[in-house]
């Protein structure tokens, strides 16, 4: 299970370089376009064997001066409680500000790890004005220039030094975990409760602290799983209920941490951004989906025309990625509650498939003889041969090719999609891969 680290500060200080410069990506490009994504706030690091998740608060502000600084501090209150260990970033070069000394405080105040960062010490006269950081009581600022990469290091060492040891996993091997996700108020409370119904006997709570999450065993009626639950859904904490940052964090873990995600949509409010955030970290954790449209009670018109308008704009939003299932159903009144499950525990088991390599280049070669991928600089790409790797976590294919370098993302779908045509796979990524021959 992975330990989270949340970065704070005000704006302007270098937040999404130093996210940039620790998870090795240069995502964090910040658009100004409206709805673009906002995955680019959420990455993973590693460094001396260690990997933990890093999220950058600083994409989820809204600019209007009057509420900006107050949503901020809701951010740094919701990352405290969230989070594992906060960075909290400051600019060397303007030394503490009053609005540093507003967040110190409520940093102060958490229960959790801070490590202060100095960040834009670009060269070494600028490390004189670390001392004036003690003032804000927070131990030792580390200089950095997360532009430069100089301090980083030393940087990511205190961060892995100071995380808490990952907690052992008491859960027994094999059996499937699934994570109810969505939005507030989409129904995911609804739901558990739902499967779980009153009989808390059937459950047991495996409790550890209150960042981890919880699972729930639930062995009834044929089935046997873990509910994954984060601990944070216990505390209701009114301050952020509406905020979109709030339900990516508390997603986060929960998404981590199982191998099915069930994401609720609200029927009487459609796909949302926020939704869309969700499903870009089940994508990006490479988790299988179960789409469940919630609240399907409240929709007046339920005709196979609506019904299809409404799947097909859930899978548009989506694309690529349109292979999983949808279910209509209603937490409230029960309806198809357990063919949630049903489809859940099918799309686990397609996560699992092995498809032989006998087989495999049957029914694949033919395909890619007949539709190959399209010359580049008059070069011919040959695909001679494919294969499964075993024991990976999704199913993963290997094509070996004379050329592998030319063969581009959209052949690679089409891959994709053949081997989706011709064996179940509904509900799970996949790995392409072309390789030298």
């Amino acid at each position: 299970m992975g330990n989270l680290v949340a970065i704070v500060g005000r704006p302007n200080v270098g937040k999404s370089t130093l996210f940039n410069r620790l998870t090795n990506s240069r995502q964090a490009i910040v658009s100004d376009e409206a709805g673009t994504t906002r995955d680019r706030q959420y990455g993973k690091c590693e460094w001396t064997g260690h990997e933990f998740s890093v999220v950058d608060t600083g994409g989820w502000v809204v600019n209007s001066d009057d509420i900006f600084e107050e949503e901020i501090r809701k951010q740094v209150v919701i990352a405290t409680e969230e989070a594992d260990l906060v960075l909290f970033v400051c600019d060397i070069k303007n030394g503490v500000t009053d609005w540093d000394m507003d967040v110190a405080q409520i940093l102060r105040r958490a229960k959790l790890p801070v490590i202060l960062v100095a960040n834009k010490a670009d060269d070494n006269k600028d490390h004189y004005g670390q001392y004036e950081f003690y003032k804000l009581g927070l131990g030792d600022p580390y200089p950095i220039s997360a532009a430069t990469g100089s301090g980083t290091g030393d940087l990511l060492d205190k961060i892995i030094e100071t995380l808490p040891p990952k907690p052992k996993d008491e859960l027994e091997e094999g059996i499937p975990r699934f994570a109810v996700v969505g939005r507030p108020n989409a129904g995911k409370s609804s739901l558990i409760n739902a499967f779980i119904g009153e009989e808390r006997n059937i459950v047991t709570d495996i409790a550890g602290t209150t960042r981890d999450s919880i699972y729930t065993r639930y062995d009834k009626f044929g089935f046997d799983f873990y509910l994954v639950d984060t601990a944070g859904i216990r505390r209701k904490n009114k301050v952020s209920e509406d905020l979109e940052f709030y339900s990516v964090m508390r997603s986060i873990r929960a998404i981590e941490n199982s191998d099915v995600c069930i994401l609720m949509i609200d029927a009487t409010r459609g796909i949302e951004a926020q939704d869309m955030n969700i499903f870009q970290l089940i994508q990006k954790n490479n988790k299988s989906l179960v789409v469940v449209v919630n609240k399907w009670d409240l929709v007046e018109e339920k005709s196979q025309i609506v019904i299809d308008t409404f799947e097909n704009a859930i899978r548009n939003r989506m694309a690529p990625f349109t292979d999983f299932p949808i279910i209509f159903a209603s937490a409230l009144t029960k309806q198809r509650i357990f063919k949630v499950l049903e489809t859940a525990k099918e799309v686990y088991l397609n996560r699992k498939v092995r498809i032989g390599t006998t087989k495999l280049n049957e029914v694949m070669l033919p395909l890619i003889e007949a539709t190959p991928p399209p010359s580049i600089k008059g070069k011919f790409i040959k695909i001679k041969y494919v294969s499964q790797v075993p024991d990976t976590q999704i199913p993963t294919f290997i094509f070996y090719a004379n050329l592998p370098q030319y063969v581009k993302e959209p052949y690679k779908r089409f891959l994709e999609n053949k081997i989706r045509e011709n064996w179940k796979l509904t509900g799970s990524p996949i790995n392409i891969f072309i390789r030298q021959k």
